[in-house]
């Protein structure tokens, strides 16, 4: 009897699997989340094209074996989109926006443009919760996964973390949840949306990839804009850009807020230090600052809108006893050790000024602050201000370090204050490392947060914050 429900749940599956039989298949980059499909396409028998920025012979020895025994054919090169051509289905990476021209014109001629995490939204039989904004994504769909793994539940954690989930589709079942946190570039051009959406916050970001800011934004908003009335979305009502979404919802809206005191919904009461649930006007206190793991007023936001996504899946005792155990996630404002009376915390996921703001914001003892790096087209004056509030010594390296010194330069002549800070330049992680210890003295925090990507020196922010780490526990 399981077998024959479990059959009929994954009928859609079923159905779009003996369709991509024997069809001509595109796979666009081979980065993490089209790396299975590789072996998914060819157990399903379609004819596979793979188009990659990287010649044949740099791919790794395990992906160039598999193109070879699968018979695929691969185009690489910068210019290798322009052979895209008569296609029926086109799996794009992330990175490869539905706007550009190739894709554009394969669309028009009739082929589905589409992606891994489109075709696992569309044809997954269980509930399914999407996780976007500029800031807290991963710590929040990582808070969320915790509540629902201690209630018990099967759930898989997905998208920009976690392993791709598309093809295991098979194994998945009904009462299951998926937890994807996704991006601009993920949600872009996106026709369906998850049945629990929540975007934590939006600031300017990527805008050295999208046209502009309203790109950006339209593409953030499809996370819930094909939603039913049964469907929820939550939502900041702080950032005056994701509070103006809620006139765009289909189904039901629960909001956040750590700086107004809600009639409906949750808040951080920055007087109390607890985390509140509000309705109708009527507070009942969930948890205390002092009981949870994670620092800063940012964190505590992302609590609330953990709480109001899982709402409806668990209860609050639940909930509370999962926010305990949270330790956070690494190179997010996670500590790395204690010398000499410093406390080290990498926050190398800090790509942005509105993210290194947030991880300021979490400390009240004096900062020596490691910043800089690869430049993304961004409006650091905000940031200026607050260096120039809460940094003591200012370590600066990469493309934006003269940028953020002129914006804390501003800052400062603003202020009308005799406060100094002092800023150094230096060339690499261990030159910064070094400094900081030089200048730190006993109760200080050293604090990786570069308010910039970190493609000048570093593949990704992963790479950036594990060197960060190893200079602070090998070189001091």
């Amino acid at each position: 009897m399981l077998q024959e429900v479990f059959i009929l749940i994954n009928e859609k599956l079923e159905i779009y699997e003996n369709n991509i039989k024997s069809k001509k298949v595109a796979i666009i980059g081979l980065g993490v989340s089209n790396i299975p499909l590789i072996d998914y396409f060819y157990k399903l028998g379609a004819y596979v094209t793979i188009f990659d920025n990287r010649y044949k012979e740099d791919l790794s020895e395990e992906i160039h074996t598999k193109i070879k025994k699968y018979d695929y054919k691969y185009i690489g090169g910068d210019d290798n989109l322009k052979q895209l051509h008569g296609y029926d289905y086109i799996f794009r990476s992330p990175s490869c926006l539905p706007t550009k021209p190739e894709l554009v014109e394969e669309k028009n001629r009739g082929a589905i443009i589409t992606s891994e995490i489109e075709m696992l939204i569309h044809l997954a039989p269980c509930k399914i919760i999407g996780v976007t904004g500029t800031e807290g994504k991963t710590t929040t769909s990582s808070i969320i996964y915790a509540i629902l793994k201690e209630a018990g539940l099967v759930c898989y954690l997905g998208g920009n973390i976690g392993n791709p989930i598309f093809t295991n589709l098979s194994d998945i079942n009904e009462n299951d949840i998926i937890v994807l946190e996704m991006s601009s570039f993920q949600l872009m051009g996106m026709k369906e949306s998850p049945n629990i959406s929540l975007v934590t916050n939006i600031f300017p970001d990527h805008l050295n990839v999208h046209k502009d800011m309203e790109e950006y934004i339209n593409s953030k908003k499809n996370i819930f804009l094909h939603q039913n009335e049964n469907d929820l979305v939550v939502l900041n009502y702080d950032n005056e850009i994701t509070r103006s979404f809620e006139k765009d919802a289909k189904g039901n809206v629960i909001l956040f807020s750590s700086k107004e005191k809600l009639q409906n919904g949750y808040i951080y009461d920055q007087d109390s230090g607890n985390i509140v649930f509000c309705k109708n006007g009527v507070q009942t206190n969930i948890i205390h600052k002092s009981e949870i793991k994670l620092r800063g007023i940012h964190n505590y936001e992302n609590i609330c809108s953990a709480l109001a996504v899982t709402s409806r899946l668990t209860d609050i005792e639940t909930q509370i006893k999962a926010i305990k155990k949270f330790i956070g996630v690494e190179h997010r404002l996670e500590f790395v050790r204690e010398i000499d009376g410093v406390k080290y915390y990498n926050d190398s996921i800090g790509t942005s000024p509105a993210s290194t703001i947030a991880g300021l914001n979490a400390f009240d003892e004096n900062i020596v602050l490691l910043a800089g790096g690869s430049d993304k087209g961004l409006d650091y004056t905000e940031i200026g201000e607050k260096i120039a509030e809460k940094v003591g010594t200012l370590i600066l390296c990469g493309p934006t370090s003269s940028i953020i010194e002129k914006a804390v330069d501003e800052a400062l002549k603003r202020r009308n204050d005799e406060r100094q800070i002092k800023i150094i330049y230096v060339n690499n992680m261990e030159e910064a490392v070094l400094n900081a210890k030089e200048n730190a003295k006993s109760g200080d925090i050293v604090l990786l947060s570069p308010a910039s990507a970190s493609f000048d020196l570093y593949r990704n922010f992963a790479e950036r914050g594990n060197v960060f780490k190893k200079c602070v526990t090998e070189k001091l």
